[in-house]
């Protein structure tokens, strides 16, 4: 990628035609990786209040300075320095600006034949930043014990653990570093909350901004206050549980465990003892302060990974990066009896294409030149490390079926002693749990398709008036430049109402050509071939139509969308080659194929809408968007679609065309023309630019005894064992559940490799294959010990998205809650020692998963309470969410960020992170919430004057803004408050919607509803929930 230049600002040598890559090339691979974060030191993220140009919508990032051009290293394709990413990633994808050409340069060892595996690294783009875990906790084989002292108990003895550690000072945020000293939780009683909207209940549009102001003033209103009664705890039962008896024993040390005292135990009891309970032994989430490294394999055997949400620097040894491909337990049971006893989840969750850290070796490509990797002629598993050579190297045997096969004469190498191939730790596909190969023509059904980018702009009359037809046309006038330079990049422009409007953009016009389709039930694509063209040469005709297409269409009266038309008429235009559609579309599709009604006030006046409301509002409205969505895929169109709305658009039908195509829904509900513009640019430039392939097909293997039983995610599927993807990109992760079809040998290992085939950005056809191999077992206490707690959750958290459309919500939330409760039992039942009934005994690896349960069954997704919208968009967000990002969505961190201090050298900038309990938010604190989507600004009610002045340029709380764009004034607290924020944009690869909240305020109430652990309308407390866990299990035990 060409060096960076500030939006809008003219790109030098634009259009000048650059050299097609070598084969070899790898368009992800950056040459320095600490460039991104050397670079970060010199961004400027958020504009000071005093720089130039600084109206109302100021440009969200300053640019770094150009960085100086790399040389090009003989046989080692490079790219160029890192773009920075205005927003969360910046410079996350480098791409070359001169393509480097000739030969690559053999580094292979003597005894490996020419025309065979280019050994020299090439990979993908590397991260900014760490991604400090919201809520990790370190795997652990053993196990910690919660002294009984938690629960009190008249006349029972507590088990025996170590002390507390003293509690922090008083001035300093409790810290989730280590065990929290703070008061005790009493469970404080939380008035009535009200609906919510965004991934935090946020506030809902009046009414709309008078008409003829583009940028019209917008108030914003909470929905009704929503009626509370006593909150229904999931999966509870009426019967009346045993008494408990029994002195505690000592526990051992891979076991936390909790006393229960029988007045908390005792349906209709009091709840009086909660207030006893000392909150520094309730399992909490403790972050790790320090990146740790991880080597996937020590010794040939399997080392258990990292939490996913913690910070980890990758040594591949021969299994995968758990950044690829993650199990729910590290060990596999060795029957599907096992497994049921278990009562956990057994799937992968695969991101194939996911972000590395910067201290990583990146991805090496190799090339095995016209014949193509070499694989089992049997189920047609790629080479890996787990392939075992025998006959002095003639022969090996797949690890996945364990057919043998004829090693290819050119590939032939003898064993050393240790019966390995002498040139193995030469090889990447035979040392290396993740490698990419050349795709030979085999694997080819055309050329392989060059980089197709239509954009799609709503131009009803809402949409100009509400500022969303100008904030897309500047978003997409600023990331020109960051699309992929040379002559195999092509670009188009379609506007629609109740018509649609291509453009000619041929140079040879004077100016760009409307052409309008006026039949939007069977549309049509008007001069197909000029509709879409180079880049290259439209750049200055298409620059100056998205400058004046919010005039042209200032004046509009028409309200009506053809969004099904319209997407309809722009896959005609790009069936023949296929690319990505961006669609921003801001109200709800009413005339043409695929109009749809407002299905939200139909629900809203019948009756018995809250049943009825889960088999239907969630649903697509009809089954015209589906057929068109498969048709899309199979063309290779991916969609992603920017809802930017005040008003109901019906996302639950109009979300099915991004998730069938390997797309994404993006969602600003309600769209602020103030502070939206800034996350619509760095969304949609993120989009472009990171690491992501077209045309991409995958499958998952596993070795004899284990099968794909399912695939859950973005993407179309036309036969059972492929998923079939238009589009895939770094963000994207796929759930694979598995079962059993045979028995596993104890001792042995099971293979799981997952084969990707997919285009780059620069037309180059490439086959990324990753590799997992685990140790099988016989014991039920080794799946306990080795169950991987964020993996496990994932499934959950997925799996509930997936009932939410088609279940009443109450026996959705029931079923995540028996899925805790039957893990928990089974672990109590058959591995924990302690025999008292008074006492909750968790696996140590699994003791988070109540508090994280509790968080989903109050997440926005499954509430009661309100918009269809943003429910159907909140499932819609989890099916293709990454592992890291779905504890925090339900889980967010809190920080307190009237008091942040400057760090010093390798310090985290992130301040100390706070339980989400009331009872640790002060009416003098401001804190900042945050769930890798959106985040929230909470100020109580007496915070200090000149702390809110430095930090948001007013002095009472009264003053506070309902729209909110972030500046940096010149003092050093709102200097480390912009750090903080650009540090979390960083990890999450979000640029973060914020929403400003205040004490006594409607607001302050949406943000206080997302304190997962006090008791609320939506569930219960966090110590009730575990007396509730605690009881159905001693009721299942019975």
């Amino acid at each position: 990628m060409a060096a960076p230049v500030p939006p809008g600002a003219p790109r030098p040598g634009a259009n000048a035609r650059q050299q097609s890559p070598h084969p070899n090339f790898n368009p992800n691979f950056q040459t320095n990786p600490n460039s991104l974060a050397d670079n970060m030191q010199n961004m400027n993220l958020n504009r000071p209040h005093s720089m130039p140009n600084s109206g109302p919508r100021p440009s969200p990032f300053g640019q770094p300075p150009p960085f100086p051009q790399s040389s090009v290293t003989a046989g080692f394709p490079v790219a160029s320095p890192p773009m920075s990413r205005p927003g969360p990633p910046p410079g996350m994808v480098g791409r070359p600006a001169v393509i480097p050409a000739g030969p690559l340069q053999s580094t292979l060892p003597a005894n490996v034949p020419p025309g065979r595996p280019v050994g020299l690294p090439v990979s993908h783009p590397l991260p900014f930043g760490s991604r400090p875990p919201p809520a990790s906790l370190s795997s652990s084989t053993g196990g910690a014990v919660l002294p009984s002292s938690a629960f009190p108990s008249s006349g029972v003895s507590s088990a025996s653990a170590a002390p507390p550690p003293p509690a922090r000072a008083p001035a300093q945020a409790p810290t989730m570093r280590s065990v929290l000293g703070s008061s005790a939780v009493s469970s404080p009683q939380t008035p009535p909350l009200p609906s919510a909207s965004s991934p935090f209940p946020a506030m809902t549009q009046a009414r709309p901004p008078p008409p003829g102001s583009p940028y019209g003033p917008q108030t914003w209103s909470m929905q009704p206050q929503q009626g509370t009664q006593p909150p229904h705890i999931p999966g509870s039962t009426h019967a009346q549980p045993p008494r408990m008896f029994g002195m505690p024993q000592q526990a051992l040390p891979n076991q936390a465990m909790t006393n229960i005292p029988p007045a908390l135990g005792q349906p209709g009891a009091p709840m009086s003892g909660s207030s006893k309970i000392d909150p520094n032994q309730i399992p909490r989430p403790i972050p790790n302060a320090t990146p740790i490294v991880y080597e996937t394999r020590h010794g040939n055997s399997a080392n258990p990974p990292p939490p996913a949400t913690s910070d980890y620097i990758v040594r591949d040894t021969g299994n995968c990066s758990p950044r690829y491909m993650r199990c729910t337990i590290n060990q596999i049971p060795c029957t599907g009896d096992l497994l049921t006893t278990s009562a956990m989840q057994l799937a992968l969750l695969v991101q194939p294409m996911a972000l590395p850290h910067p201290s990583e070796d990146p991805i090496q490509v190799v090339d095995f030149g016209e014949s193509g990797p070499v694989r089992c002629s049997r189920c047609k598993g790629y080479i890996n490390p787990f392939m075992k050579f025998i006959d002095q190297g003639r022969k090996f045997i797949c690890n996945l079926c364990g057919f043998t096969d004829d090693t290819p004469r050119d590939y032939h190498c003898n064993l050393g002693p240790d019966g390995r191939r002498r040139d193995a730790d030469e090889r990447p596909e035979l040392c290396r749990g993740t490698v990419e190969f050349v795709a030979s023509k085999e694997y080819m059904v055309r050329d392989p398709m060059p980089a197709v980018y239509f954009f799609l702009i709503d131009v009803s009359m809402n949409a100009v008036q509400t500022g969303a037809t100008a904030a897309a046309c500047s978003a997409i006038n600023q990331v020109i430049s960051d699309l992929p330079e040379g002559t195999r990049t092509q670009v188009g422009i379609a506007t629609f109402d109740s018509t649609i409007h291509f453009y000619n953009l041929k140079r040879a016009l004077q100016q760009p050509l409307m052409l309008i389709v006026p039949d939007i039930q069977d549309v049509y694509t008007p001069l197909e071939t000029d509709v879409i063209v180079q880049l290259s040469e439209c750049r200055q005709h298409l620059e100056l139509l998205l400058e004046n297409i919010p005039t042209m269409f200032q004046t509009s009266t028409t309200a009506e969308s053809c969004f099904g038309a319209a997407i309809k008429a722009a896959f005609l235009a790009m069936k023949s080659i296929g690319g990505k559609l961006l669609v921003f579309q801001s109200v709800l599709p009413s005339v043409g194929i695929g109009a749809l009604s407002s299905r939200e006030a139909e629900g809203r006046t019948n009756i018995s809408a809250s049943e009825k409301e889960a088999h239907k509002l969630l649903q697509p409205a009809d089954k015209i968007l589906k057929t068109m969505a498969i048709e899309f895929a199979e063309y290779q169109v991916c969609v992603d679609v920017f809802v930017t709305t005040q008003t109901y658009v019906d996302i639950a039908s109009i979300s099915v065309i991004p998730r069938t195509t390997g797309g994404q829904v993006y969602y600003y509900y309600p769209f602020s023309a103030v502070s939206d513009p800034a996350k619509l640019y760095n969304d949609l430039r993120w989009n472009i630019t990171r690491p992501q392939g077209f045309e991409a097909v995958m499958r998952v293997r596993c070795s004899q005894g284990i099968q794909v039983q399912d695939y859950s995610g973005n993407f179309c599927k036309r036969i059972p064992t492929d998923v079939d993807l238009a589009g895939i990109d770094c963000d994207k992760c796929i759930l694979v559940t598995l079962k059993h079809d045979d028995k596993l040998q104890d001792g042995s290992e099971c293979g799981f490799q997952c084969a990707l085939l997919y285009t780059t950005v620069y037309g180059q056809r490439r086959i990324r294959v990753t590799n997992l191999s685990l140790p099988c077992t016989n014991m039920l206490s080794n799946l306990f010990r080795s169950a991987d707690l964020d993996t496990q959750f994932t499934c959950f958290l997925k799996q509930a998205a997936i009932e939410i459309p088609t279940c009443p919500l109450l026996q959705v939330r029931d079923h995540v809650t028996n899925l805790c409760i039957n893990i928990l039992l089974s672990y109590r039942k058959f591995c924990a020692t302690v025999s008292s009934t008074g006492q909750l005994i968790l696996p140590e690896a699994l003791k988070l998963l109540p508090l994280y349960t509790l968080a989903l069954i109050k997440s926005r997704g499954l509430r009661n309470d309100g918009r269809i919208d943003d429910r159907s968009f909140w499932f819609n967000y989890v099916s293709s969410l990454s592992t890291p990002l779905a504890i925090p969505l339900v889980y967010p961190r809190m920080f307190a960020i009237h008091n942040v201090d400057t760090k010093d050298g390798d310090e985290s900038v992130l301040p100390p992170t706070i339980p989400l309990s009331s009872e640790h938010v002060c009416d003098d604190g401001i804190y900042l919430l945050e769930n890798g989507e959106d985040a929230l600004i909470y100020f109580g009610s007496s915070v200090d004057s000149s702390i809110l002045q430095q930090l948001f340029g007013f002095t009472s709380v009264d003053e506070v803004p309902t729209q909110f764009v972030m500046q940096q004034f010149s003092n050093p607290l709102s200097k480390n408050f912009n750090d903080v924020v650009n540090v979390i944009r960083q990890q999450r690869c979000s640029y973060l919607r914020f929403a400003l909240c205040k004490k006594g305020d409607p607001s302050g109430m949406a943000f206080l509803s997302c304190m997962v652990e006090d008791k609320n309308a939506n569930g219960p407390s966090y110590v009730e929930f575990l007396v509730h866990i605690h009881r159905q299990i001693q009721m299942k035990m019975s």
